[in-house]
C-alpha cells in the first residue's frame, strides 16, 4: 500500500538507552596485589529528543518508521575508566507539532518556533563503579551498581500548521486556486468536490510584508461532527492570525448562496472552538462570471453590515487579488506588531527543596494468602532496588544500609512491623524480603570479598519455618509409630485367640 506524502497525525514509540553497569575492579600493581578499587562508572543511556525543523511540513517519516531507539551507555572498566555515554537520537518535526502521551492523551509539549525541542524519553543513568562506592567504612567494595533502564513510551504526534492566514470555505470554492494565484505554491486543482485532500501552504509577498497562507480542505456542514474531510484539518487553522472566507459566487448547487455559505462555515468554526478572536475577511470568488459578479454586488452590502471587509476576486483573471493580498498583509503586520508589543513573559525557575516531602511511603496490605505484607513505595527505594545486583551478597548488604539510612527501618518499626515480616519494595514486580531490623549501619565488613557477614546469620522467618517443619515431621513420625504399635498389638491379639 502506498504511503501518503502528507501525514499530520501519527503514533510513535520511543525508547531511550539504558545506562551502563558500573565495574567492580581492584587495582593490581607489582608487589601490591590489592591496590584498592579502580572500577569506573557506567555511561548514561542516550535520550530521545524532538526538535523543530522549519523545513519540514509533514510527519510522514514517522509514519514510515514508527519506532525510534537511542543507544545504551557503555559499562565501566578497570583503571578508573568510565563507560561512554549513549548517543542521543534527535528527531526533526515540523513547526507546530503537538506531542500527546499515548496512554493518557495528556499534552506533553507544544513545539512552536525554530529549534524548539523537548526531551521526550530520558536515558537511564549509569551505575557507579566500586571506586565511587568506596568510603571510610567500606574501603574496598566488591560490587558495583547496575545501570538504570531508559524511559520507554508511546506518544502521538499531531501537526497544526503554523500560518498567518487561514482560508476556509466549501469544497471547490477556489481556495487552492487562490493560493496558487498569490504564491508560488502549486496545489492540485480540479472542478470536483474534495479535490484537495491535504492542507496547502503558500508564501505570499506583499510590499515589505511576507506571510504564509494555508487552506482547510473539505470543510462542509457537519465537519466538526465528523462529516467530510474538514474535521481532520480544522486544527490547522488554530494558529492562524486571521481567517479569510473564500465564497463561491458561481455555484449551481440548490439552496446555496454567499450568506448561507458564510453562516454554515462560521457555525462549524464555532463548534470547533478557539477561533472567536481571529479577525475575518471575505473573498467573493469567481466574479469573472457575469452572474457571479452580479451576486457579489448584491451581497456586498449585507456582508459589510456585519463588519466584514469584502473583496470581490477572480483567481482566473486576477481581478481584486492585489487588493486582497495587501489587505491580508496589513492585517498580518498589525497582528504581529500587537504580539511584539506584548510584554515578554519572564521565566523563573524555582528548584524544589531537597527535603520538600517524604521520600517513601509504607502501607500494610494483604498478600492474598491470609497474611500481610508491608509495601514500600518511593522513587529512591525503587531506583536503588533496580541498581542492586542480588547475586552479590555484599551489594545486598549495601542496599540494606541505604534503606536504613533513609529511615525505612525506623518507620517500619514505628508502624508495628516485626522481625520476619514480609516487606515488598517496588511496583509491578517488587522485591520481597524478610524484615531484619537493628542492622548496624556502615560497619566494616570483615568477610571475604563478595560476601556480607550480616547475611550469614539465619533470619527469624527461616528459623520459624524450620521449627514448623520439625514439628510437622515429629508429629508424622509419632503417627507412624502409633499406627505400627496398633497393628502389632492387633496381630498379637489374633495369635492368642488361635
Amino acid at each position: 500500500m502506498a504511503i501518503p506524502s502528507f501525514i499530520d497525525r501519527t503514533v510513535l514509540t520511543v525508547a531511550a538507552g539504558n545506562g551502563g553497569h558500573g565495574c567492580a575492579s581492584i587495582r593490581r600493581e607489582k608487589f601490591k596485589p590489592l591496590g584498592g578499587p579502580d572500577g569506573g562508572n557506567g555511561g548514561n543511556g542516550g535520550s530521545v529528543i524532538l526538535r523543530v525543523d522549519p523545513g519540514l511540513t509533514t510527519l510522514v517519516e514517522f509514519h514510515r518508521q514508527s519506532v525510534r531507539r537511542a543507544s545504551n551507555g557503555q559499562p565501566g572498566r578497570g583503571d578508573f575508566a568510565n563507560g561512554a555515554n549513549g548517543e542521543d537520537v534527535v528527531l526533526a518535526v515540523p513547526d507546530g507539532t503537538v506531542v500527546h502521551d499515548g496512554d493518557s492523551g495528556v499534552v506533553l509539549a507544544d513545539l512552536v518556533g525554530p529549534d524548539a525541542e523537548v526531551v521526550i524519553a530520558h536515558g537511564g543513568r549509569g551505575g557507579l563503579g566500586n571506586a565511587a562506592l568506596a568510603s571510610a567504612a567500606r574501603k574496598a567494595p566488591g560490587f558495583a551498581l547496575l545501570g538504570e533502564e531508559g524511559e520507554s513510551r508511546q506518544i502521538t504526534l499531531e501537526l497544526k500548521v503554523v500560518a498567518d492566514i487561514g482560508l476556509v470555505g466549501f469544497p471547490s470554492a477556489g481556495k487552492s486556486s487562490l493560493i496558487a494565484a498569490v504564491s508560488r505554491a502549486r496545489p492540485k486543482i480540479a472542478d470536483y468536490p474534495f479535490t484537495t485532500l491535504v492542507p496547502n501552504l503558500g508564501v505570499v509577498v506583499a510590499g515589505s510584508t511576507t506571510f504564509t497562507v494555508a487552506d482547510v480542505p473539505g470543510l462542509i456542514e457537519g465537519a466538526s461532527e465528523g462529516r467530510g474531510l474538514g474535521h481532520d484539518f480544522l486544527r490547522h487553522i488554530e494558529r492562524c492570525r486571521a481567517i479569510v472566507h473564500v465564497i463561491d459566487c458561481a455555484t449551481y448547487e440548490p439552496g446555496r448562496d454567499p450568506l448561507s455559505d458564510l453562516d454554515v462555515i462560521e457555525a462549524e468554526l464555532a463548534a470547533h472552538g478557539g477561533l472567536e478572536d481571529r479577525p475575518r475577511m471575505v473573498a467573493l470568488n469567481k466574479v469573472d462570471i457575469p452572474d457571479a459578479a452580479d451576486l457579489a454586488a448584491i451581497v456586498t452590502d449585507d456582508l459589510t453590515a456585519r463588519g466584514l471587509p469584502v473583496f470581490p476576486v477572480s483567481t482566473k483573471t486576477g481581478v481584486g487579488l492585489q487588493a486582497l493580498t495587501f489587505a491580508m498583509a496589513e492585517l498580518v503586520a498589525e497582528r504581529r506588531s500587537r504580539e511584539a508589543a506584548a510584554p515578554v513573559k519572564r521565566i523563573v525557575i524555582r528548584p524544589e527543596p531537597v527535603a520538600g516531602g517524604p521520600e517513601f511511603a509504607i502501607s500494610r496490605q494483604g498478600d492474598g494468602e491470609g497474611g500481610f505484607v508491608w509495601r514500600v513505595r518511593g522513587e529512591k527505594p525503587e531506583r536503588w532496588v533496580k541498581q542492586t545486583d542480588f547475586n552479590n551478597a555484599e551489594a545486598v548488604g549495601y542496599l540494606a544500609d541505604r534503606f536504613a539510612r533513609l529511615g525505612i527501618e525506623e518507620e517500619l518499626l514505628a508502624m508495628g512491623a516485626l522481625a520476619g515480616d514480609a516487606v515488598a519494595i517496588g511496583g509491578e514486580n517488587p522485591v520481597v524480603f524478610d524484615f531484619a531490623p537493628q542492622i548496624e549501619i556502615g560497619a566494616e565488613i570483615l568477610s571475604r570479598r563478595g560476601e556480607d557477614q550480616r547475611l550469614a546469620t539465619e533470619r527469624p522467618a527461616a528459623q520459624r519455618r524450620r521449627a514448623r517443619d520439625a514439628e510437622y515431621h515429629a508429629s508424622k513420625a509419632a503417627e507412624r509409630e502409633a499406627e505400627q504399635y496398633t497393628r502389632l498389638a492387633a496381630e498379637g491379639l489374633d495369635d492368642d485367640d488361635e
